[in-house]
This record gives structure tokens, C-alpha cells and sequence, in this order.
């Protein structure tokens, strides 16, 4: 059984922040920047260690997110990675089934961004069909380039959400989704 252990990101000693970087950067083959790392704190990560060294992570982050001018308290899921020499083994699937026990348990809506809709719809996330917007002050933003990029997962007061409303987040430096 893999175990996944899950820390806070003020748990999180200098050390492991800095592995935590160095996995992102190795996984994403260069192509993750510090607006990405940003996004990926100040809520829970979940990690998988092999040797004492994480080999795999993803991080749920409170985010407010809207449907339909409706707001729902979201676990919005960032930084889901794996050591490119230990993937293929379930460690990613077993941090984003833990992610989404989290959202289930203290959120109203899971959700997250991605260019591989398949890995995460077999772990039960639903790709979102309607508009997606961003909030930039008191205006909305249209950003339809990400209506094929976000996936939900429908918890508590958000079970019987329809997928096809307009979906909202606020803007924040770099990729907004």
C-alpha cells in the first residue's frame, strides 16, 4: 500500500520546500515558474516518499470559486506531480485520490486545470462543459482557451452542480486557472 502523508504548507521545513521545487522543475521539465510554485501553497500537500525523498505531490489550496455568480468553497488542486523515474507506479494516483478525500471532506468543490483530462477523470473529476471566466476586480474576464482545461469534482452542496453553467475564479499572477 502506498502511503500518502499530508502536511501544511507552514509544516513544510526549508528543506522539503526546496525538493518540493526541484520535483516540480524535474516533472514538468522546466516548464513550471514561480507563479506555478505560488499557486501550490498555503494549503494541504499530500506527498508520497520513497527513501525519505518525495517522489510525488499534489497540493489542494482554498480557492473561491463561482457558478453562475453562485460561490462555492473550493480545494483547487495544483503542483500534481511525479518523479519522472518513479511514474507509472500509482504514486499519482494514489496523491490525487487522497486529494480528493480532502476536497470531499472540507470543501464544497474540487477543482483543477489541465492539459491530461484522462488521468484525473478515471479518479471520478468531471470535465466542467460550460464558459469559463476570470474576476478581475469587479469585472468579468471571458478566458476561453481553458474551457477544455478544467475538471471539477462534485462534492457536499456542489453534488448536483450542472456542468454547463458559466465557472469563475479571481485573477492572480500567472496562469489564472
Amino acid at each position: 500500500m502506498i502511503e500518502v502523508e499530508r502536511l501544511r504548507t507552514g509544516a513544510l521545513d526549508p528543506a522539503e520546500v526546496a525538493g518540493l521545487r526541484a520535483l516540480m522543475a524535474a516533472a514538468f521539465d522546466g516548464e513550471f515558474d514561480d507563479d506555478d510554485w505560488s499557486h501550490a501553497l498555503g494549503g494541504t500537500h499530500l506527498l508520497v516518499r520513497h527513501e525519505g525523498v518525495v517522489v510525488a505531490h499534489a497540493a489542494v489550496v482554498p480557492r473561491a470559486l463561482d457558478v453562475d455568480g453562485l460561490p462555492f468553497r473550493t480545494g483547487y488542486v495544483e503542483a500534481v506531480a511525479t518523479a519522472p523515474e518513479h511514474q507509472g507506479r500509482g504514486l499519482g494516483t494514489a496523491v490525487m485520490t487522497a486529494a480528493g478525500d480532502l476536497v470531499r471532506s472540507a470543501y464544497e468543490l474540487g477543482a483543477l486545470s489541465t492539459g491530461r483530462p484522462a488521468f484525473y477523470e478515471r479518479l471520478g473529476w468531471e470535465r466542467w462543459a460550460g464558459e469559463t471566466w476570470v474576476r478581475e476586480g469587479t469585472r468579468l474576464v471571458r478566458t476561453p482557451d481553458e474551457d477544455d482545461g478544467i475538471l471539477v469534482l462534485r462534492a457536499g452542496p456542489s453534488a448536483d452542480l450542472a456542468l454547463t453553467g458559466a465557472i469563475a475564479c479571481e485573477g492572480r499572477p500567472g496562469d489564472d486557472w
